[in-house]
């Protein structure tokens, strides 16, 4: 299993953000612009990997390329996927995380 600097926790706040709708997308963009920068990258790449971009044994490669080709703020590029809550819930699983705990717990 990979190495991911950012908790699972972190990932499980941000789905249930992103599902809030616009009721908590001010909040869910500060709280994206908090993260720092190696939390920025890895979550990227969980989102690449949940959509299909990149395999998760390719997750050094996702994180690397997160890096690299962070040219918008990171908030508004994940904010501008349409499914970034199923894409962050897809790579997590991918990775062989389970949030189903994490999720419940903030509901």
């Amino acid at each position: 299993m990979p190495d991911i600097e950012i908790s699972p926790e972190k990932v499980a706040q941000i789905i249930i953000q992103f599902r809030e709708g616009d009721a908590g997308e001010e909040e869910l963009h500060a709280f994206i612009d908090a993260l720092n920068d190696d939390e920025k990258a890895h979550l990227t790449a969980i989102a690449w990997i949940g959509r299909g971009t990149y395999e998760p044994e390719d997750y050094e490669e996702a994180v690397e390329t997160a890096y690299d080709e962070a040219s918008v703020p990171t908030d508004q590029y994940l904010m501008g996927m349409p499914h970034l809550a199923e894409n962050l819930e897809a790579g997590l699983e991918a990775l062989e995380i389970d949030i189903t705990e994490i999720e419940t717990d903030f509901l």
